[in-house]
């Protein structure tokens, strides 16, 4: 790329008087961005295309439909909101229904939704499917057809190639037209993390609508694809799930919940709603108080992938379990008081999963199998909806053990790597590793004439010591050892430095400042030597 030396002197000089960037007040100038890579984004200026795939899921704080606000938070926030008078507003945000219904005559009304979240895989195609047939979920919960669609994408075009942002866009658009469904149009913004959703708006005969709040008593519930979504894309991310489970729950996602929506209205559904960000129990919780009834849930009928066993034994489990239980645990009640550890599945977030559809008992099994037919195998009767138990209603669960598993139960797990002690590779945020092992590919020969294994032993004891706190404590070590390791370029003790300072909670910001630091000693050949060590180790 052609630098214009004249417009970037003139905007850095109007951003440094103002002592804050002009394209960004919440940074410096000179930026991050112009010292590791001589590119002013004020002065128009873009990174140049990367050579090497990016990992969307790495980019993001929350991956998928875990980054929606939990539910708890929105419902008290939205009762203070104003009401909806017009009365041809049917279902609106007030009855909190999975789309917004408006009559527009005396046979037909509009549905409308917009669903945007952030990646919940690495590849941007596939996100911008699974995108789309997540938007069209709530449409199809409904009972509706999907007629249109406007886009709306945040992607950080200063820091990413624009390719990326084009493929989800690309992945988005095919799913419409595998739907029948036509974009017209879209907005996008500079967000520092990428996510992407559409408006979705369809028709409906209004006497066909399909509402989450008419469940009745001796309806059965059935579920069209399995659970766990949530749980293995968080586990890929940390590095403890194979990326080939992600790739495998990343095929339902893209898949349309159109067939479960054309069969639940030849089957005479009564209630409806699609299992999203607020887990199994939260959307369920919504259909029995809406239908004021209560619900029962037979774990061993579930499906889910078979990955999430794993997850489950091993506590692979995202804060967003965290806080979709704490909203729904008040309507659960366990049957079994010997229950295993496999109720967390119940509030994990689920990103584009399956309708969960109340149905007369006799035409349940039917249903299931017309979906067989089509090609949906993980589609399950899972329970059923029974009289109102308690004044606010209640989901009772029964049979915990999990035995409907979906996918492949090969190569699931990724073991972590024991460092000398035994201890994990990669321990918990802000504990570090109770010793670390020798960073440096040349040891210093010590005085005495031992062998070269004990010098080896001898060097490790030696930076265990060092590392240890004293009048400088072990977090300020841990910095300064990566700004001298910048310095030396000693490139396996920079990446041992960077990876336990991560593991002690030290952030990305707070090592980039430290290596900026040995940038100001070391000049150029410091700042593409650390700028290649963070690109490879992806960071």
């Amino acid at each position: 790329m052609t630098v214009d030396l004249q417009r970037r002197q003139k905007v850095m000089a109007r951003s440094q008087a103002l002592q804050h960037c002009v394209c960004d007040p919440m940074r410096r100038c000179p930026c991050d961005l112009f010292i590791h890579h001589n590119v002013c984004t004020c002065a128009g200026e873009k990174m140049p295309a990367h050579g090497n795939p990016v990992a969307l899921t790495q980019t993001v704080s929350s991956a998928g439909c875990a980054s929606k606000i939990a539910q708890g938070d929105l419902i008290r926030i939205l009762r203070n909101l104003p009401p909806i008078v017009d009365p041809k507003v049917l279902l609106g945000a007030a009855a909190g229904d999975d789309c917004g219904v408006y009559q527009l005559d005396d046979r037909l009304a509009l549905v409308q939704t917009v669903d945007v979240f952030t990646p919940c895989v690495d590849d941007p195609y596939l996100f911008g499917q699974i995108a789309a047939a997540n938007s069209l979920s709530d449409v199809y919960a409904m009972g509706g057809r999907p007629l249109t669609a406007l886009s709306i994408v945040g992607f950080p075009i200063d820091d990413m190639d624009g390719s990326l942002m084009e493929a989800m866009l690309r992945g988005g658009i095919e799913k419409l037209n595998e739907a029948g469904c036509a974009l017209i149009g879209g907005h996008s913004i500079n967000d520092r993390e990428p996510k992407m959703g559409f408006a979705i708006t369809g028709l409906i005969e209004s006497e066909r609508i399909i509402q989450r709040g008419q469940a009745r008593a001796g309806d059965m519930l059935v579920l069209t694809k399995p659970l766990g979504t949530g749980m293995i894309a968080f586990g890929v991310r940390i590095g403890r799930i194979h990326p080939r489970c992600l790739e495998e729950a990343g095929v339902s996602m893209a898949t349309l919940n159109r067939d479960a929506a054309e069969l639940m209205q030849e089957f005479q559904a009564h209630a409806c709603t699609d299992i999203t960000g607020f887990g199994l129990a939260g959307h369920l919780v919504e259909m029995i108080r809406t239908s004021d009834v209560s619900a029962e849930i037979d774990f061993s009928r579930i499906p889910v992938f078979a990955a999430v066993q794993a997850c489950l034994k091993n506590e692979i489990l995202s804060g967003a379990i965290e806080r979709n239980q704490e909203y729904a645990m008040a309507w659960i009640r366990v049957a079994d008081a010997n229950a295993p550890q496999n109720l967390p599945l119940l509030y994990d977030p689920q990103t584009s999963g399956g309708l969960l559809v109340a149905l007369p008992e006799e035409r349940a099994a039917a249903y299931v199998e017309a979906m067989h037919r089509r090609g949906h195998q993980a589609a399950a009767i899972v329970g059923r909806i029974t009289n109102k138990i308690s004044p606010e209603g209640e989901i009772i669960i029964v049979n915990t053990r999990l035995n409907h598993f979906i996918g492949s139960s090969e190569e699931i797990m990724i073991p972590t790597r024991p460092n000398q002690e035994g201890e994990p590779a990669n321990p918990a945020a802000g504990h570090a590793p109770a010793s670390e092992s020798a960073c440096c590919s040349s040891p210093p020969v010590f005085e005495d004439e031992k062998p070269a294994t004990d010098r080896l032993d001898l060097f490790r004891n030696f930076m265990k010591a060092a590392n240890q706190p004293g009048l400088i404590d072990r977090r300020t070590k841990k910095l300064m050892a990566i700004a001298l390791s910048a310095v030396q370029r000693c490139e396996p003790c920079l990446k041992s430095h960077i990876k336990s300072a991560l593991a002690m909670g030290i952030s990305k910001a707070e090592i980039d400042e430290t290596a900026e630091l040995a940038i100001s000693f070391g000049g150029c050949a410091v700042m593409m030597f650390y700028k290649e060590i963070c690109d490879g180790l992806k960071i």
